[in-house]
């Protein structure tokens, strides 16, 4: 179906301009665009809109880079949708042709200190799924990254097929590739449902009216504010920060040839080597503030800074004076768990909510499209996982 416009009636408002899609996704991050992209490849005629615009810098899919890695504890769930991702994130970047890369494969490091469960569980899984996984000792460690300081590491594990998206380029690359396929690609800020029942069109701030058969809602750390009474207590928009730090001039130890993407579980630090001469990137896991998407201030704070220096002085002592070449303020979009929350909503029968990306969620994007496209489409039996019920209002974390 094609853009359509409506005749309107007189009155003091203009008409709505009318647009008719099979279906309307709201929110063109990592989850909203490879939702939007699977549908198409299932032959729908589909809408994305997002308020600010695709890789825009409030949303969670704006920073330059994301961490892929499959290793989840016990969940071996999401360490299938991390493979299964994985290889859509490279096809993504074979038909790309803008010569900028989408993938780094860099390998993930994990460190761990002595007697830590959910690494335990996390190598177990991985080598129960045959699952590319190296278990280093201290002196492989040395060996391979020798200007990485790994004293009080008593578990280490590299994932060799692990590595890093470009983040914001492959949003807006996969966005844009959807617009050539006739994808309505748009900004605007969608209100929410009026009244509970069938949803058959929603209006945006510019009078624009999105009609459909479904709409999905995957507006990240915004839907808490669009469903308020029914999420506004299960899913908490969080501040968090990544610091870049400048490496030394003529240095390429900590670019991915010699230093892979990490997750130092003793620290809460997780870091990406220096990509495409960005810098060393820190950035802190510990859940921050309640923060506000669209208002929140985005200025980096001394403490946070004071953080990452601490820990480069223990890991990497010859950045320990290195300076701060970039920060981003973003934002986590936790659920109770740290599950994702894929579902109907319970008062629109035609409306899917897909969010909870947690911090974890980005890498996930690809699989999380396809698997609510098969959702949509087929009859397939629901992920009990990711069902609404699961989610409380007390947090209890379980998934990192």
């Amino acid at each position: 179906m094609s853009a359509v416009q409506s005749a309107g009636l007189k009155s003091k408002n203009p008409p709505y301009n009318r647009i008719v899609s099979d279906v309307v996704v709201i929110g063109a991050g990592a989850f909203g665009s490879w939702t939007a992209h699977h549908l198409t490849e299932a032959g729908a005629h589909v809408t994305l809109v997002d308020a600010y615009g695709p890789g825009n810098s409030r949303s969670s899919s704006g920073d330059e880079s994301r961490i892929l890695r499959c290793g989840y504890g016990s969940d071996e769930i999401y360490s299938r949708f991390a493979r299964r991702s994985r290889e859509l994130w490279c096809e993504l970047e074979a038909r790309n042709d803008s010569g900028l890369r989408l993938w780094h494969p860099c390998g993930v490091l994990w460190m761990a200190p002595d007697d830590h469960t959910y690494t335990t569980e996390t190598l177990a899984t991985l080598q129960r799924g045959h699952y590319a996984v190296e278990v280093l000792d201290q002196a492989a460690i040395h060996s391979r990254y020798p200007h990485l300081v790994a004293d009080g590491v008593a578990l280490a594990m590299l994932e060799p097929e692990g590595g890093v998206v470009m983040a914001r380029r492959s949003v807006q690359a996969l966005t844009a590739e959807l617009s050539r396929k006739g994808v309505l690609v748009r900004r605007g800020r969608a209100w929410k449902p009026s009244a509970p029942g069938r949803v058959s069109a929603l209006r945006l701030m510019d009078r624009t009216e999105l009609r459909g058969a479904l709409f999905v809602f995957a507006c990240g750390a915004w839907l808490p504010a669009v469903f308020p009474e029914l999420l506004g207590q299960r899913i908490k928009p969080t501040r968090q920060v990544v610091m870049y730090f400048g490496t030394p001039a003529g240095d390429d130890r900590f670019t991915a040839t010699h230093t892979p993407a990490w997750i130092d579980f003793a620290s809460g630090i997780y870091g990406i080597p220096d990509l495409e001469e960005r810098g060393l990137k820190v950035g802190i896991d510990t859940h921050g503030a309640r923060f506000d998407p669209d208002t929140g201030d985005r200025t980096i704070d001394r403490e946070s800074i004071e953080k990452a220096r601490a820990w480069l002085q223990h890991r990497f002592p010859s950045l320990a004076d290195a300076p701060v070449v970039e920060s981003r303020v973003c934002q986590y979009e936790n659920t109770t768990t740290g599950d994702f929350l894929i579902d109907r909503h319970p008062d629109h029968e035609n409306v899917w909510i897909v969010g909870g990306g947690s911090g974890h969620g980005f890498k996930h994007g690809p699989a999380v499209g396809e698997y609510v496209t098969r959702l949509m489409t087929t009859t397939m039996t629901p992920e009990a996982r990711f069902a609404l019920h699961n989610e409380g209002t007390i947090t209890r974390r379980v998934v990192y």
